[in-house]
């Protein structure tokens, strides 16, 4: 089986898009986990309405707490974490001790490549008697930048036996073996991810990725085009393969 010699690095866009990445809707209706919010998933002209919509909210009323972390979760989404980092701050100091602002502040740290801040902020928050899954799930995706990669999955262990079948853990925990070269173990988890409650688009993405790297281009392909327009399929099958000729690799999949 051909394993791709990749650097955290190359993986750190992906995983923190997949931190938590759960819906609004089910972040407001149903498990009240607004710092879980992930916009990344949506398309663009619709990022950038939601975006303009928060902007206008927050602009009127800047320390209202829900206000906050969704315009910085839009923020995010739109590649302005420092603008993010910035909104959270000043509403830490209006809201001490409130978990999903701190959580949401570690995102946007982590988002910047702030990763040891966002542990320490992160730190703050977690209870051992009764830890926020979410915050786990945050402080995994840090310390998997960090290349501490055993101690990121002892937590994403925690979070799941906390919110076991969250589509948002398995998912790291696939990007994870992904960032050490595992790439079998990272489709298997990424698999399992996507058949989850709050499976997104960029996890199915992420699969398709994984496998693509191990040279099943087809199904790599098939899985890209139930989720994107033709043109942005065949970018990204343009980008597997120059990832593949970048490590040459290609000698490897033939024999595989």
């Amino acid at each position: 089986m051909m394993r791709i010699v990749q650097s955290s690095r190359s993986w750190r866009t992906l995983l923190i898009v997949g931190v938590a990445a759960i819906s609004l809707s089910a972040c407001a209706s149903n498990r009240g986990q607004l710092g879980a919010t992930d916009y990344a998933g949506m398309p663009a002209d619709q990022r950038q309405a939601t975006l303009a919509e928060l902007t206008g909210r927050y602009k009127s009323n800047p320390r209202d707490r829900d206000t906050i972390i969704l315009y910085a979760a839009a923020l995010r989404a739109a590649g302005q974490p420092q603008q993010a980092s910035a909104a959270l701050e000043q509403a830490m100091a209006v809201y001490p001790g409130d978990v999903e602002i701190t959580v949401a502040y570690a995102k946007a740290l982590a988002s910047m490549g702030s990763f040891e801040q966002s542990i320490a902020v992160i730190d703050t928050t977690i209870r051992p008697d009764a830890p926020d899954w979410n915050a786990l799930l945050v402080k995994g995706a840090s310390l998997d930048q960090l290349g501490r990669h055993g101690e990121a999955r002892a937590l994403y262990s925690q979070a799941s036996t906390i919110a076991p079948g969250e589509a948002s853990i398995e998912a790291n925990v696939g990007l994870s073996y992904a960032m050490t070269n595992e790439l079998p173990a990272a489709e298997q988890h990424l698999r399992r991810a996507v058949q989850m409650r709050g499976a997104t688009t960029q996890t199915r993405q992420n699969l398709a990725l994984v496998v693509g790297l191990q040279g099943r281009f087809e199904e790599c392909r098939a899985i890209y085009a139930a989720e994107l327009p033709p043109d942005q399929v065949e970018a990204n099958m343009a980008y597997v393969r120059a990832l593949l000729t970048q490590q040459n690799r290609w000698n490897l999949i033939e024999k595989s």
